[in-house]
């Protein structure tokens, strides 16, 4: 008899990580992609990505004109970084507990780590997922990094 596994599941050990929610909520517009880049995106974790086809901002909620909607709010987690390039699976084993859960999720990825940013009604759900994934959440005096 065959065994047929989960999607995403492999022979490979799972990755545990450890990260961290940042402090304040978040909203992720889409602009024009001819749109100038506007000058209210900042603050701990801001994402600014233009392609063909949109200017996508990520950036808190607090800095968001009144003007620019958004219908969501967003809590966003930090994986614990850097890391390298050669370590592969990482952004998956993060995300698959959330997706196989129907967790939606919006992921960006820097040089030095990843960011998954989770829709706010569903963040609790989510942490306990990634808690009996393996992962560990770390409150900001743990974190070894932080952003300026």
């Amino acid at each position: 008899m065959h065994e047929e596994t989960a999607p995403f599941q492999t022979d490979r050990m799972t990755l545990q990580l450890k990260f961290r929610r940042l402090k304040v909520p978040y909203a992720i517009v889409r602009l024009a992609p001819d749109a100038p880049v506007p000058s209210w995106p900042t603050g701990e974790f801001t994402s600014i990505t233009r392609t063909a086809d949109e200017l996508s901002i990520v950036c808190p909620t607090a800095n968001l004109p009144a003007d620019v909607p958004s219908p969501h709010r967003w809590i966003c987690l930090k994986l614990e970084g850097p890391l390298p390039f050669s370590q592969t699976g990482v952004l998956l084993s993060f995300i698959e507990p959330l997706s196989s859960n129907g967790i939606p999720i919006f992921a960006i990825s820097t040089y030095d780590t990843d960011y998954v940013l989770i829709q706010q009604e569903f963040v609790e759900t989510a942490l306990d997922h990634l808690r009996k994934a393996g992962h560990h959440v770390l409150s900001v005096d743990e974190s070894h990094r932080s952003l300026k």
